[in-house]
């Protein structure tokens, strides 16, 4: 065996073993949910409702937010809000958007694109709350270092047990939380990003006769110096970094997108026809109904993370004294991310007809095969953009799991130093093994960080409302 063979073979039963236990299903009219699935469409679903639909009432609101409207340039915090967006979105906008949407399209079909869009705008409601409650939460734990901040479920977490004065159980979901945010940022945050990453690189350069093709593990290794370059300097160098990609990025991704659907546009009313009747019409058959829904909801998961509580750690350090103000910010990031983004890549896809007599579940290789199919050279253009959503989701992802190691052993410079080589050294696994096996170990930790971050959120949701309802009322008598 290769490197990359034998790799794959010590990770594979690893992942296998935790995805059994995260994704544990119930047979439904012969038809398997997952139940983490559910708890999150319903978390989602929860808060819409009970803070009266704020994803579209308050949208505009939070534009203005993020345009420095309501900003207090003396406010406590490490950076701004658009830093603290777009650190966050460049954790999220990655290639999920890209390869997770082909995952979604080629294993549940074109009705999964709707119920992603779905999960997108409900899924503005968790971010909101997860962003509000990380900054209110948050703490300046460091004394070497009083201006750094922490913050996140952990604290949040904390706090919700600590007011009904069972603080040892607060303890307990914020220390599993942390633990499985640190799985997620090696998995979904690294060797997922690396793996696909790698993939188009194979795909530009000759396919399985590629010079690239058995070699993961240098790719990793070029990425994993890549990415130590930037995380060594910490929140303020990833945030510059994210504030200057994540614009680029995802404008050249959009762009690409809009040109191939503009060269197909006369098959643009039809491919929107079939999405939704995939998605709803029960002549698709049942199965393909709920095939579709499943699949959706839990790439859109994925990709936005809403009520994963992953964003809350870095908003948490935004330059504000209302944190009200920053779940606002916070809510456009599922907008942006999924409804977005995602939906350029699906229409993409769909448009083509690329997903059309694929074998089995597929990731960039969709992606890239429906856009070469408009543009021959598109997917150099497609390889940059893959390259940049993963190396922006890796740093910001390498933030997140640093802030949970630190909050579990503490805030010395030896222990950051040892989590950031770790995280370096993944990436060259990331870029060796199998993409199923690399997407069952991603999806399990990230969604095995839902579990106590969405009881933290249905415990302070009450709280958060009188928060809302004093800040609107404080905004109206501007």
């Amino acid at each position: 065996m290769n490197i990359d063979q034998t790799i794959n073979q010590a990770f594979e039963p690893v992942s296998n073993f935790i995805a059994s236990i995260i994704f544990y299903s119930e047979p439904v009219t012969g038809y398997d949910i997952k139940l983490i699935l559910v708890w999150l469409v319903l978390l989602s679903l929860f808060l819409t409702v009970y803070f009266g639909f704020i994803n579209i009432r308050y949208f505009g609101h939070a534009i203005s937010v993020l345009r420095g409207k309501y900003d207090d340039p003396n406010a406590d915090g490490q950076i701004n809000r658009f830093q603290a967006l777009s650190t966050s979105l460049s954790g999220t906008v990655g290639l999920g958007n890209i390869a997770g949407v082909a995952v979604a399209v080629s294993a549940g079909g074109p009705g999964a694109v709707f119920w992603m869009a779905m999960m997108g705008l409900f899924g503005m409601s968790a971010k909101f709350a997860e962003a509000a409650l990380g900054v209110k939460y948050r703490q300046h734990r460091d004394p070497s270092h009083p201006e750094s901040i922490s913050g996140g479920p952990m604290y949040y977490l904390r706090a919700a047990f600590a007011n009904r004065n069972i603080p040892y159980a607060g303890s307990i979901f914020a220390g599993i939380f942390a633990v499985c945010c640190i799985g997620g940022a090696f998995g979904a945050g690294n060797m997922f990003q690396a793996n696909q990453s790698f993939q188009q690189i194979v795909n530009v350069t000759g396919g399985d006769a590629s010079f690239m093709a058995d070699k993961g593990w240098l790719w990793g290794l070029f990425m994993a110096v890549l990415v130590g370059v930037v995380i060594i300097g910490g929140l303020q160098s990833i945030a510059k970094a994210a504030s200057r990609i994540v614009p680029f990025m995802g404008g050249l991704y959009i762009l690409a997108g809009l040109v191939v659907i503009v060269l197909n546009i006369t098959a643009l009313p039809g491919a929107l026809a079939t999405i939704v009747q995939m998605a709803l019409t029960p002549e698709a058959g049942f199965g393909a109904v709920l095939g579709a829904l499943l699949m959706g909801v839990q790439r859109a998961a994925f990709s936005n993370e809403a009520g994963v509580g992953s964003a809350a750690i870095v908003h948490a350090t935004a330059k504000t004294d209302k944190p009200v103000s920053q779940g606002f910010v916070g809510m456009l990031g599922p907008f942006i991310d999924t409804i977005v983004i995602c939906m350029v890549t699906a229409l993409v896809i769909v448009i083509t007809g690329a997903y059309e007599g694929g074998e089995g579940m597929e990731g960039v290789e969709l992606t890239s095969r429906a856009f070469a199919s408009a543009i021959p050279w598109f997917p150099y253009v497609l390889s940059l953009t893959v390259f940049l959503f993963a190396y922006s989701t890796m740093i910001s992802w390498s933030y997140y799991g640093l802030k949970c190691t630190t909050y579990l052993m503490g805030e010395k410079p030896a222990i950051e130093l040892t989590y950031k080589v770790l995280f370096c050294l993944v990436t060259i696994i990331g870029s060796s093994s199998a993409l199923d096996s690399i997407i069952l170990f991603s999806d399990a930790m990230i969604f095995a960080m839902a579990i106590p971050n969405a009881i933290g959120l249905y415990l302070l949701a009450p709280e958060l409302k009188k928060d809302l309802k004093k800040y609107m009322q404080s905004i109206d008598k501007k």
